[in-house]
């Protein structure tokens, strides 16, 4: 496969959906999981099944992205062919950033038929997974499929604001697509496109080409939605852990998923998920300190209580203070007899001594980057 796939991944798609941390930064470098952003897992799914080229289509506040991704050497992606190629939000025919996901497709067409691969891997990086691309290419070459898109069976409402769903039959023909259907219920089951598709490198060029000369504007609505008749369209059932990052609710409650052991072997158990690798000192466990049930990162300084938590590098939580159920990003500082429950910090966070904070399960209370409280 190494030879026959390239990878695509959009770092800005969904932006939307968590505008508390996306404000400063791309979907696509979100911290998650105490030491990962959210592309790693899309990035090391395509590394793990040797896909060894990838294009990261980019749009706006990706200077985080650029230093998390440096050369790509974590990721075995340091070479001189191929690698991880970072594409520009505007094609050579226009100097206006896209704004759906067709025109970003049409800015890229250039680096797509530079490549000489025959299948193209587009992803989304706001889904925490651990697939095998590999299957899923050898599944659209089984099928003779002109688009395989991977879903995953759910019983919760999607809170995206754009999402699709997908009814394939016995054979994985998909026979019915919806957008954003307005009828799903909790507890009943439904297909949740996971915003990974493969397809063909000469057939994805020629359907932009084809876009562009009738004015279409949606690759959902008007390549999919409307040929889906007419175009072989499989789908891809993904049975593993999927986690879709739609809601600082989903993001919160993904976080407190990892605390479980299963979710971990799952995600982390069989294959690696690459990161950018940081030389901390070992996290300093001080006398009176208390951790239970939490993932604690390098560096870490902790004298207080510390229950189903996510500290990121660098956290300092003082003498007194107790953190439940909260995540805790990079270069916080937890003043003394501190009380935080259901709490997300960003990065570089000072909360002072004596304060106490709550959120809930649903709404958790969020403070913004280099904040002081």
């Amino acid at each position: 496969m190494a030879h026959s796939t390239v990878g695509v991944i959009f770092s800005n798609v969904h932006d939307e959906n968590i505008p508390e941390l996306s404000r400063h930064r791309t979907m696509a470098s979100v911290p998650f999981g105490g030491r990962y952003r959210l592309i790693d897992f899309a990035l090391s799914n395509l590394v793990n099944s040797g896909i060894t080229t990838v294009g990261i289509v980019t749009k706006n506040n990706y200077q985080s992205l650029i230093d998390h991704l440096g050369s790509g050497k974590e990721w075995d992606l340091a070479r001189k062919d191929g690698g991880i190629i970072l594409l520009p939000p505007y094609s050579d025919d226009t100097d206006k950033p896209y704004t759906t996901r067709l025109e970003a497709l049409m800015g890229i067409t250039g680096f797509l038929t530079h490549r000489s691969e025959d299948y193209v891997v587009v992803s989304d990086c706001d889904g925490i997974a651990h697939m095998d691309v590999g299957d899923i290419v050898r599944f659209h070459e089984e099928k003779g499929a002109d688009i395989t898109m991977v879903y995953h069976e759910e019983d919760q409402p999607c809170e995206s604001s754009y999402f699709i769903t997908l009814q394939p039959d016995a054979t994985g023909r998909i026979k019915g697509l919806k957008i954003n259907p307005g009828d799903l219920k909790k507890g009943k089951a439904y297909n949740l496109y996971v915003n990974v598709m493969v397809m063909s490198r000469e057939f994805l060029i020629n359907t932009i080409q084809n876009a562009v000369t009738r004015g279409f504007s949606s690759f959902g609505r008007d390549i999919l939605a409307k040929n889906v008749d007419t175009l072989k369209i499989y789908g891809y059932g993904f049975k593993g852990y999927y986690a879709g990052v739609n809601s600082m609710e989903d993001y919160f409650k993904h976080s407190m998923e990892l605390l479980r052991r299963d979710v971990r072997e799952e995600l982390f158990g069989n294959r690696d998920i690459y990161t950018k690798v940081r030389d901390s000192a070992p996290s300093k466990y001080l006398e009176g300190a208390v951790v239970k049930n939490s993932l604690i990162s390098d560096g870490c300084v902790i004298e207080g209580t510390v229950e189903n938590c996510i500290l990121f590098r660098g956290v300092k939580v003082g003498k007194g203070s107790v953190v439940k159920n909260s995540v805790i990003m990079q270069d916080n500082v937890i003043g003394t007899d501190v009380s935080l429950d259901c709490v997300i910090t960003d990065k570089n966070v000072v909360i002072r001594d004596r304060r106490h904070l709550a959120g809930c399960e649903s709404l958790p209370y969020f403070i913004a980057k280099g904040r002081m409280l």
